[in-house]
Parts: C-alpha cells; structure tokens; sequence
C-alpha cells in the first residue's frame, strides 16, 4: 500500500516554517491585528492544518517572541568570554540584521504577552543585557555600564523600527559603530553640556473631545490600544460609553487623533530647536535634546504613537507616516553635513539607531524625568550618531 501522498509531501520542519512565517506578520500587523488565516497564506497551507502545530494564535506568538530573544542569547552565548566587546556587539548586530522583520515583536508586541510568559523573556534578555554589560564595564569603567549597554542595544535593535533599504552588510557595519559610539560614551559625565529646550505643551483638555482623547491616552499605553474599550475611556470621563460616539465615531479615531497631536508636538519642538542654530553639530546636539525631552514630557503620548501606528488602516497611517520622514528628513540633513562620509541611507539608518536609544534608556531609566537623565541619554543618542 502506498504512503499518504498529504504526508508525504509535508515538510518536517514545518512548525519552524509556521513560526519563521508569523514573526514578520505579528511584527508588521500588530498581534491582534494578525489572524491566522494570514499566516498560514504566508506558509501555502490551510488554517486547519496550523492549528494542528499551533492550539491558538496566542501560543503561535508567545514561541516567535521567545525564538526572537533566544537567537540574542544563542548568539552572545557562542562568543568566548574573554572576547573583546566588538566582537560581541557584532554577534548581537548580525542577528538583528538578518531578522529585522521579526525585531518589532519583542519591541512592542511582547507587552501582549501573559504575565509569566513576559518575566521568562525579559529574563533571557537580561542575560543579553548582563553580558554586554560587563564587556562595557571592561572596557570603558563607566559606572552607568549598564545604561550604556542597553543603549547601545537599542542602536543595534533600531533596524526593527524602520524600513531603510540597505544592504545586510553595510547595515552591520553601520550599527556595530553606532553601538560601539554608544558604548563609549560615559553618561555619567554628560558630555554634551546642559541644553535649553523650550517644548510645546501639550494642549489643555477644555472641550468634551479633549478630554476624551487626554483620558485615552494613559490607557493606551498602559494596557494597548486593542484591550482599552470605550467604556473603559467614557468612564475615565465621567460618561456614558454612548456619550463617547458624539465626538469620535470608534475607538480607532481616538488613536488616530493621538499619533496626530504626537507628530503635531514634535514638529513644533523640531522646528525651534533647528532654527536656532546654523552649525549642523550644533543643530544635532539640539535636536538629540529636544528629542529626549519631548520623549520624557510625553512617555504615554509617545509610547502610543510609535507601539499602535503600525495596527492604523493604510490610510490612515499615511499621514502619520509622511510626518515622520519630514522629521527624520531634519536628522538626516543635518548628519550629513556634519559626517560628509556618509550616504543618505547610512545617515537614516543611524537616525534611528538614536531614536532606538531613546526608547531602550528611556525604558531603562522607567523614564523618571530628571535634567541629569536627559542629558544622559541625549549624550548617548549623540554617541549613536558618531559624534564627539
């Protein structure tokens, strides 16, 4: 009797191709925003056949979010101990190179995570973070290793974050020097000196719209945007949850009316701190500050905008989209007349590999905001750039 043809042409690794596949979907759609019906399209099989690998979508995911920080520790694991820090950061930055489709899971969707699955993955990214923080230690005797070390991550996990074409190997090589730029820096000595940044406040709530979207906010970036309910916001208020129909038709126009009044404040900061000075050093120091100061005075804002984007119908993100590539256009200008070595995609690419400092040390530091820690992290974020 012949053998099953169905089993004989299913592949062995077949749950390894299910979880390579939902990676980048979970990273790019957002986990509830993901289905899986999509990702068993990505691999050519039924929806049927993934649950017979897979019980539920949430399984699925928690084994991709663990199999993104194993492949960390896998790599700063296979380099020997007495191994220079160099050689460490770039075993970190190749992994994240070659996986930045999936980089955003961690980064942003592993708050989906339950509470326990969450502890076992920051665990294991912690033994990431211990090892190259010990090589910063070696190396620089800073006594903020530790911040250094997670910054400079941050430098390195930042290709996540974008959409940069650039080849594999150049974006090694870019970001292994933005993360050695950050690792170098001492943020105990805040080289960069005290910077005065005059930041727009954030508008007062004074019409009943307002203050639903001041309310919003908070429990957006505390439980994710796709757990908060309308009641949940009405009741924030002092509404009924049909009072909150009247000024915005569902929940996801209170998103969109957040990312708007996120990149609506930074432009504003941005184009103060850029028209006050000529010298493209300067001017990135400034925006580096202004930066990290608007990221500390709006923490939830901030959060909701850069975690939740990515869940936003195409049309609706677009705008959204255009208002970050005329900032990091800014960046870029600047960074390019400062280091005329550089070509336009290396320049974006270390943008953001400042931008992903910000979020890691902001994190690190549980954005307790204080002059001492802005100035921190703005040295850091200038250490990425590869300035001095």
């Amino acid at each position: 009797m012949s053998a099953d043809p169905v089993a004989e042409t299913r592949p062995r690794n077949r749950r390894q191709l299910i979880v390579e596949a939902a990676g980048p979907v979970f990273s790019e759609r957002g986990y509830h925003a993901a289905s899986m019906g999509e990702i068993a399209a990505e691999v050519g099989i039924s929806a049927a056949a993934l649950y017979r690998h897979f019980p539920n979508k949430y399984a699925l995911f928690a084994e991709c979010a663990t199999i993104t920080v194993n492949r960390l520790v896998e790599a700063v694991d296979g380099v020997p101990p007495e191994a220079g820090l160099p050689e460490l950061l770039h075993a970190v930055t190749r992994v994240a190179v070659a996986h930045r489709a999936e980089g955003g899971l961690y980064r942003w969707e592993a708050r989906y995570l339950d509470r326990e699955d969450r502890r076992l993955l920051r665990a294991e990214f912690a033994r990431v973070v211990g090892r190259v923080t010990e090589a910063v230690r070696r190396e620089h005797a800073t006594p903020l290793a530790e911040l250094s070390a997670v910054s400079a991550l941050g430098a390195i996990g930042s290709i996540s974050m974008h959409r940069v074409s650039i080849a594999q190997r150049r974006a090694e090589d870019v970001l292994l020097s933005s993360a050695l730029g950050v690792a170098a820096t001492d943020p105990a000595e805040r080289t960069c000196g005290p910077r005065s940044v005059e930041l727009p406040a954030r508008p007062e709530p004074r019409t009943r719209r307002a203050e639903i979207l001041a309310a919003a906010v908070p429990l957006f970036a505390r439980d994710g945007f796709a757990k908060v309910t309308n009641g949940q916001i009405a009741e924030a208020v002092g509404l009924v949850p049909s009072a909150i129909y009247r000024h915005y038709p569902t929940k996801m126009d209170i998103l969109v009316a957040a990312c708007l009044q996120a990149a609506e404040l930074l432009a504003q900061a941005v184009g103060r701190s850029v028209d006050a000075t000529a010298d493209p050093h300067e001017a990135l120091a400034t925006l580096a500050a202004t930066y990290v100061a608007y990221s500390f005075e709006h923490t939830a804002l901030t959060g909701v905008a850069e975690a939740e984007v990515i869940g936003l119908p195409h049309e609706l993100r677009e705008p959204l989209v255009r208002a970050q590539r005329d900032h990091i256009a800014v960046w870029e200008r600047q960074l390019l007349l400062a280091r005329s070595e550089l070509d336009p995609r290396q320049a974006r690419v270390l943008v953001h590999a400042g931008f992903g400092v910000v979020v890691e040390a902001g994190r690190a530091v549980h954005w307790r905001d204080t002059p001492e820690q802005r100035s921190s992290v703005t040295a850091l974020v200038i250490g990425a750039l590869g300035l001095t």
